[in-house]
């Protein structure tokens, strides 16, 4: 990332008067040419005075009533600011860029003021959606405040925040971010921080020949460090690739300077080559599995003993590979720890996060800068609790059964029933009566993530979310379609403006009683013919909702009973009970999170699925398929969302006809078309559904030797770079047993599927992510892997030296009886 773009857009500085109420004092650098008055009660919400305390969120250039207009237009943000080619705004709306405000307000105890207290808040301005990282610095300025009243106060915090170095922060891809997140392993991506390292390690002639070679703005983001070659090359060891560790052997530029043509002879060189059966332990103490490019060398002394075999230096790994007990998930032997790496996992501590220093007033206050954060993941939110607090013994659900909002009748979980609503666009309100605005805040951020799978499937929840809102603007929040807002003040209880009421007090969660009469709703198969397939949608509709056009809502509050009764062993259902054991059993904030991704993600392409159920084609998803093997046509593999068997394709898509119907008439659901599509375009592996093959290889039965093959082959020849292999990887997390459905491979009945999955390990294990992916399987698991490549690189040598050295005449008539220890060795 550039240094030169500005973390802090303004610094504002709000008090309240006993007199006038809520005043904006100051604004720095410059006015943001909005109102005022607004701005000055978003920063003091109600009941401030009773809170010691209070952190509040909210955004601008959000809607027409909250878009600043500066004298002095804001900077560009940088590049490496934006969405990075995640998501990018559609540029047909013109929407200006979105500010995020954080916002502390104290109230000190003072005797000489008129009422014994005085009141004053701060807030800072900024594009980056980890607003999170600057409570640190906001509390020491707003302390400095009261102690010297003054704008130099805010002048001091504004160059302060602007003066923080992220210059050498690495910019993650989307499915690098998506690895990341879902990993526990503290060590992830780690060369990707190969210039911090260099700096923080004190090489500094090394940073400077690297800083001159390639400006600033353009990172070797996964090369192999100098540090790490250094060591490769003098510990005695094998030589990496033949000694292209010599040469350049920065196998990440490949990204950085357009997969030049000199890499793919390298490629080529380490398809030939595996890890040796000797380097595995009979008493199960390691698997070699590859080089981590310096994360676990191994001394000298754990070397095997092919050292002719042209291959890279090993690292090990044991039982404790893939657990988050160890240090980084990996052994305990301290010889096997480098020195290298010691001091770079010293200097992070955490590769998930980035440190950095803000110097405010002599302070250094270190920042830990999230890697992994996506836009539409605002602040520091926690979908645990939000699925505690309405999912807990005293929560409870109350109002009508909307079609909408129900995918499983009255049976239907309250965070399910949430997240119909935000995917629906409902009018959402969460109360906190007597609760600190902060609280509210937080879970209103907490329902954006959760409807939009944690900012990685859908857009749209941010631009209608207002996390504290009140009385002073109403009628302008309150007319954007489908907002999200949070309240303290209980009136807007009884305002009836709203679709979904969620108190975050009692957990009770109520649907309006007018919701049919604002959403009425429509016959599913209305916009055209049924498109049917065998034992799929029916055409009567769906959970006895829809037929309920045009009756009024009185008459709609007591549907048929049977229908809307529900079912205890429901997708759903069984999801959230999934879920709560989770939580229960200590699961992470981060598996929740990728829980409901999974979550999210499905709910899109079971939509995709629908469409061309009802319409015949989809533009969210890849056509539904199955696998075909017609004598005298090419096989053809599947795609599209996978069922066990067709009956439960029928439930699934019944139970959530309504709710697809409502969300395809979102913005979110337009949104999500433009991304489909530009990923169809962008994404690295191309031309099937990766997503398909992967299911069929978890979940299917029976499945044919000629698709197992063709996935297998078809995984192999596109996955060849480091792009593919990052995107291969984001689709296996930990949490669904990551390479474990590709290992099956291994054990399949034919050779050519357990060569091609030799291949694809073997390019998996080129990279330092891969590596860790691959020490993440069990022993069995890995002893398949290295017993099969080894057999196949002493083929290899095999058939190379009886091609190298041509026989003697009385050789070729009689069998060689040269060993195979002989050939390696040779």
């Amino acid at each position: 990332m550039s240094d030169d773009a500005q973390h802090c857009s303004f610094v504002l500085l709000a008090d309240f008067d006993i007199d006038r109420g809520a005043q904006l004092t100051y604004q720095f650098p410059q006015p943001l040419g909005t109102d005022e008055g607004l701005l000055a009660n978003l920063m003091l919400p109600d009941g401030a005075e009773k809170q010691p305390e209070d952190w509040t969120i909210f955004f601008l250039n959000q809607t027409p009533f909250n878009t600043i207009a500066p004298v002095l237009a804001l900077e560009p943000s940088h590049p490496d600011f934006d969405i990075d080619g995640i998501y990018e705004l559609d540029v047909s709306t013109d929407q200006p860029e979105l500010l995020y405000v954080l916002n502390l307000v104290r109230t000190k105890l003072d005797k000489t003021a008129r009422r014994g207290a005085v009141v004053k808040a701060m807030a800072i301005c900024t594009r980056h959606p980890f607003i999170q990282i600057f409570k640190p610095v906001l509390l020491m300025a707003l302390d400095d405040y009261f102690a010297n009243p003054s704008q130099d106060c805010l002048s001091r915090l504004f160059d302060a925040v602007n003066s923080m170095d992220i210059s050498m922060v690495p910019v993650l891809t989307r499915h690098e971010k998506l690895i990341m997140r879902t990993s526990e392993r503290k060590d992830v991506f780690l060369e990707k921080f190969e210039d911090y390292l260099q700096e923080v390690n004190g090489d500094s002639g090394i940073a400077i020949q690297n800083a001159q070679a390639t400006p600033s703005t353009v990172r070797q983001t996964h090369r192999k460090s100098a540090s790490t070659e250094s060591q490769g090359s003098s510990d005695g060891k094998i030589p990496w690739r033949n000694g292209v560790h010599e040469q350049e052997s920065e196998w990440g530029r490949e990204k950085d300077l357009g997969r030049s043509d000199s890499l793919k002879a390298t490629a080529q060189i380490r398809k030939q080559y595996s890890p040796s059966e000797a380097s595995f332990s009979l008493d199960g103490s390691a698997v070699w599995v590859g080089n981590e490019s310096g994360l676990d060398q191994v001394g000298p002394g754990n070397g095997n003993g092919n050292g002719n075999v042209p291959y890279r230096g090993r690292s090990s790994t044991d039982a404790s590979s893939s657990s988050s007990q160890g240090l980084h998930g990996r052994r305990d032997d301290p010889t096997v720890a480098p020195a290298a790496a010691n001091v770079g996992m010293n200097a992070l501590k955490d590769t998930h996060f980035f440190p950095a220093m803000v110097d405010f007033n002599d302070h250094h206050l270190p920042i830990k800068i999230p890697l992994s954060t996506f836009p539409e993941e605002v602040g520091d939110y926690s979908l645990i609790q939000l699925v505690q607090t309405f999912s807990g013994p005293t929560a409870s659900l109350s109002g009508p059964i909307h079609p909408h909002l129900h995918t499983n009748g009255a049976m239907t979980p309250a965070i399910i029933v949430l997240f119909n609503a935000l995917v629906t666009a409902k009018r959402i309100i969460f109360l906190g009566h007597h609760r600190p605005a902060g609280q509210v805040s937080s879970y209103v951020l907490s329902a954006c993530a959760l409807g939009s799978g944690c900012g990685t499937i859908l857009r749209g929840f941010i631009r209608r979310a207002f996390p504290y809102a009140n009385l002073t603007n109403r009628e302008e929040w309150e007319s954007i379609p489908g907002f999200i807002a949070g309240v303290t003040n209980p009136i807007f209880e009884h305002s009836g403006a709203w679709d979904l009421l969620c108190d975050v007090g009692s957990g009770r969660m109520v649907v309006s009683k007018d919701i049919y009469a604002n959403y009425p709703t429509n016959p599913i198969f209305s916009q055209g013919p049924l498109i049917m397939r065998t034992g799929t949608l029916r055409a009567e509709g769906s959970a006895g909702s829809e037929e309920d056009v045009g009756r009024p809502s009185r008459d709609i509050a007591a549907p048929q009973k049977a229908e809307l009764s529900g079912k205890a062993d429901s997708s759903d259902n069984l999801f959230m009970e999934d879920i709560l054991s989770a939580i229960a059993s200590h699961y992470g904030e981060a598996h929740v999170r990728a829980r409901f991704t999974d979550y999210a993600a499905r709910f899109v392409r079971l939509s995709a699925r629908y469409e061309e159920d009802t319409m015949g084609s989809t533009m969210i998803g890849f056509p539904s398929s199955s696998y075909t093997e017609r004598p005298g046509e090419p096989r053809r593999l599947g795609g599209g969302i996978g069922f066990v068997d067709e009956a439960t394709c029928a439930r699934e898509l019944a139970a959530n006809a309504s709710r697809i119907e409502a969300w395809r008439r979102t913005e979110s659901y337009t949104l999500f078309q433009i991304d489909f599509r530009k990923a169809l375009g962008t994404d690295p592996i191309q031309g099937f559904d990766v997503l398909h093959q992967l299911w069929r290889l978890r979940h299917a039965r029976n499945m044919p030797n000629g698709e197992a093959e063709l996935i297998m082959r078809s995984i192999a020849e596109s996955v060849r770079t480091y792009d593919q292999v990052t995107q291969l990887l984001s689709l296996m997390p930990p949490h669904q047993n990551g390479l474990l459905s590709l290992s099956f491979g291994l054990f399949h009945q034919q050779e050519v599927v357990r060569e091609l999955t030799i291949d694809i390990f073997n390019e998996l294990r080129t990279y330092p992510i891969g590596v860790q992916f691959l020490q993440a399987l069990n022993h069995f698991q890995r002893y398949a892997y290295v017993r099969q490549a080894h057999a196949r690189e002493a083929r290899l040598l095999k058939d190379q030296s009886t091609l190298m050295i041509p026989a003697p005449p009385q050789i070729s008539r009689t069998p060689s009886n040269r060993s195979d220890s002989s050939i390696v060795g040779g």
